[in-house]
């Protein structure tokens, strides 16, 4: 009997696969790549035009003993890794590794699939293919690119700031991108604004209207106080008449399916999951969960795309199923569209359920509780996007007195669409509801007004979210890198999280601020996302991999040289303090760990002694005249805080306060930028620095 050996990447999938094949399919794992570049050298030899020594990954011995196994048994072999670069890559490593090519008595065939189910697997051995040496090829270059720029600029770094650092292509552009926003947070310098409201009563309903100031005819911001009591006495004893009363339709349109960015957006926004913890579920709904009265099944379709394409078989399938649960208006005929820039990669289709049928209160008792919500989310994102807009009824209504006007608006849906599946946060009863008994030319009485002062607010932190959207707009990475840049610039201990939001830390400062210095091309954003374009240009056949490493590599070689030679030392560790250490009398020497600087005894190991790093700034204490000390948070996060603290003052500041205080409030102010800031949110004192 004919034996057929399937190759797949996870073991997760083998269950999966197998029980999709009969008796003569043998399944088995690879657990990944084979063979990859040494990590001892560089592995490429730049003088004999790049040429990549690969070799067996260390603990892959056995998993290669016991392919060669199944390989002698088997007549035909199928390379079944995913659908991407990367699998691409690693069926390709196989087929060095196995010495497939040499096999002239076996057939050798490359199979993918975007979803593991019955149905694709089957069609997927039907219409075997051959190795895309292109995605190969697409992949070798960012290999080499990146072990390229690692292991340049790595020493560099570790000659000048301290040893087990890294930079990485991507992960330096990312790490520039939130370091350049830090600093312009560091910068922002409010602006002062006041809103104004009026509640006006309106006969017949209990609720009363509320309206905005809106200006004279045109937009008016209210800068201060006095502009707003001018406003206030020019409408104190006027007549409010409406002037306008606009009725509309507002349309909201369905959400495309998930991408792996959006995926990740949504996920971390809706479900609080960290980039890399929806890519790891999100895997396991992918390669299989047993299902109960289904067996292991693949839940949703391959998870790393930047396509929002859906397949004739599923857009059928989702149809009826609207059709049959929600009834013929909710059923969209329109097509996903997605954005047409060039760096989309149209080979997947969008991420969505294998089985529209497989609903998430089917299957819930059957996936944990991570599983479930994130099935649930990307089920309804999918569902949702197959079915017809939101319509929602819209009043605006304008109110004049004393040649100001006031503008309310009122929203009621009218029609839920894709919103029975796909809560958006839209107001479904409507607001506003007395702006329906309004009409042009009716007067109403005085109103209650309410006034307000507020500051403009800087850009918000990064969250991961928000720098997955970033990465993905910049064009930096791909899909399948934004989880695991994130997760380096963590691990690396460049950013650290705090809630939701991501701060750079002291470390991440150094290394940002030497790459901006001497490597500025690998920071820059334009640059690393030509290069990916570059890299889809390979894929696509239309680039050799080579001539972009030959063009590359000169002008980062002669950066690294001449970042030896010119480089200063950054003394971020093991300075000699003037501490002497309480149990041995060693002068105690600066260290930096995980958290930042501390005091550590250069007895070590004899003398462990260690103790925190007071760095005083050279500023009394606002509230006890005791210095003031840059501290950090736990996870390694910049604040001022007293000596005092923790023992009988609790001042702390985000913001690095100075000797000045306000020459209005008397509080004390803080440094932005080249001003000095009253750091009462309600005073808004600006000043020069001295």
């Amino acid at each position: 009997m004919a034996k057929n050996l399937v190759i797949v990447e996870s073991p997760a999938k083998v269950k999966t696969i197998k029980k999709f094949l009969g008796n003569t399919y043998e399944v088995i794992a690879s657990n990944g790549h084979v063979r990859d570049l040494p990590k001892s050298q560089m592995g490429i030899d730049v003088d004999h035009d790049f040429d990549v020594k690969y070799i067996t990954i260390r603990g892959k011995g056995d998993v290669l003993a016991a392919l060669r196994k199944e390989v002698k048994k088997a007549d035909k072999i199928y390379l079944a890794t995913d659908p991407d670069r990367e699998g691409e890559a690693i069926s390709w490593h196989l087929m060095a590794a196995l010495k497939l090519e040499d096999t002239s008595d076996k057939k050798v065939y490359r199979i993918s699939f975007n979803e593991i189910t019955k149905t694709a697997v089957k069609a997927a051995l039907k219409n075997p293919r051959e190795l895309n040496l292109d995605l190969v090829d697409a992949q070798q270059a960012r290999r080499v690119l990146d072990r390229l720029v690692g292991y340049e600029i790595s020493p560099v770094l570790w000659a000048k700031v301290k040893r087990g650092l890294s930079a990485g292509r991507v992960q330096s552009a990312a790490l520039r991108i939130v370091c350049d926003r830090e600093e312009e947070i560091s910068a922002f310098i409010p602006e002062e604004y006041w809103t104004l409201d009026a509640a006006f009563a309106v006969e017949g309903y209990k609720t009363p209207l509320h309206a905005k100031f809106y200006g004279n005819g045109k937009k008016i911001e209210i800068k201060d106080k006095q502009h707003l009591d001018q406003i206030c006495r020019a409408v104190e004893d006027a007549s409010y008449e409406v002037t306008d009363v606009k009725k509309g339709e507002r349309i909201k349109k369905a959400p495309l399916p998930f991408t792996t960015s959006t995926m990740q957006q949504d996920a971390a926004n809706t479900l609080n999951f960290a980039t890399q913890k929806t890519m790891r579920i999100a895997q396991q709904l992918y390669e299989g969960v047993d299902v109960k009265g289904h067996g292991t099944i693949g839940l949703i379709t391959y998870l790393r795309t930047d396509s929002v394409r859906i397949s004739d078989e599923a857009l059928a399938t989702s149809e009826a199923y609207v059709r049959a649960h929600h009834g013929d208006a909710y059923v969209s005929k329109e097509i996903p569209a997605g954005k047409k820039a060039g760096n989309v990669q149209d080979a997947h289709e969008a991420i969505r359920p294998t089985d529209v049928n497989l609903t998430p209160a089917s299957v819930k008792d059957s996936l944990s509780r991570d599983q479930f919500r994130l099935y649930q989310l990307i089920w309804q994102r999918y569902v949702a996007s197959r079915m017809t807009s939101a319509v929602f009824e819209t009043t605006t209504v304008k109110i004049t007195a004393a040649g100001y006007t006031f503008q309310a608006s009122s929203s009621r849906r009218i029609f839920d669409g894709y919103q029975s599946v796909y809560d958006a946060g839209e107001d479904k009863k409507g607001n506003n509801v007395a702006a329906a008994g309004l009409k042009a030319g009716m007067v109403l009485a005085a109103p209650q007004l309410e006034s307000a002062q507020h500051f403009t607010q800087p850009q918000p932190h990064y969250t991961e979210a928000s720098l997955v959207r970033a990465l993905e707009e910049e064009g930096i990475g791909r899909p399948s890198t934004y989880a695991p840049t994130i997760t380096t610039l963590l691990g690396r201990r460049y950013l650290i999280k705090e809630e939701k939001n991501l701060y750079v830390t002291e470390l991440g400062e150094v290394v940002n601020s030497i790459m901006k210095d001497a490597f500025p091309t690998i920071v820059d954003v334009s640059f690393t996302a030509n290069m990916e374009s570059l890299l889809d240009g390979v894929a696509d056949g239309d680039v050799d991999w080579k001539i972009i490493v030959r063009n590359f590599y000169p002008d980062l070689h002669d950066a690294v040289e001449k970042a030896e030679a010119e480089l200063d030392e950054v003394k971020i560790a093991d300075e000699v303090s003037d501490v002497p250490c309480d149990e041995c009398g060693r002068m105690m020497v600066i260290k930096y760990g995980p958290h930042g600087k501390f005091l550590a005894c250069p007895g070590f190991p004899e003398c462990k002694n260690t103790k925190p790093l007071l760095e005083k700034i050279g500023v009394p204490c606002p509230k006890c005249g005791r210095d003031v000390i840059l501290r950090r948070t736990k996870k390694g996060r910049k604040y001022f805080g007293c000596e005092g603290n923790g023992v009988d003052c609790d001042f702390m500041s985000w913001q690095k306060p100075v000797a000045k205080v306000c020459p209005n409030c008397g509080s004390y102010m803080v440094e932005k930028g080249n001003k000095m800031i009253c750091s009462d949110t309600n005073c808004g004192t600006i000043v020069d620095k001295d």
